[in-house]
């Protein structure tokens, strides 16, 4: 299965980017992984309702370059369906069972992901009721899907 990391901005921080190779590496051996990030744009604490939704379209149209129209995307959104780690794996393996070859999660950048995004996610999925800041989002989702992985394999992960 391939599975894509879409994502707006770079990390800047190197733990953050150290984490990333750590999982990256890790999960080379279950899947084929691709992480690709696409600029954002710069926001102000004092950004309208109007100015957010006009940054996050922008956004948009860069991250939709990167959808496939056959894959399946699963967007992170505060508001998605909350999985434990056992129905993580399970869903994951469920969509290779299916046939779903390549799985794009796309992680919207500090304001979120535009609705046109969201209208084409075919899963929206939540990691918690708390905000995470997008960067350390990267490093939670990609150990998710490692351990998913783990336990799909039957292969021992810490709890």
């Amino acid at each position: 299965m391939k599975i894509t990391i879409l994502t707006v901005g770079k990390i800047k921080e190197k733990y953050f980017r150290d984490a990333v190779a750590e999982y990256s590496k890790r999960l080379s051996r279950y899947c084929k992984l691709e992480i690709c990030e696409v600029a954002d744009e710069k926001t102000t604490e004092e950004c309208s309702p109007a100015e957010e939704d006009l940054i996050r379209s922008k956004e948009a149209e860069r991250l939709k370059k990167f959808i496939k129209d056959d894959a399946f995307l699963v967007a992170l959104a505060i508001d998605g369906k909350k999985y434990d780690s056992p129905g993580f794996s399970a869903r994951i393996e469920q969509l290779g069972v299916q046939g779903k070859s390549h799985i794009i999660f796309v992680i919207g950048g500090s304001i979120g992901l535009h609705e046109s995004v969201l209208k084409r996610a075919n899963e929206k999925i939540s990691f918690s009721d708390m905000t995470f800041p997008h960067q350390l989002m990267r490093v939670i989702l990609l150990e998710q899907i490692y351990r998913a992985y783990r336990i799909m394999n039957h292969e021992p992960y810490h709890k």
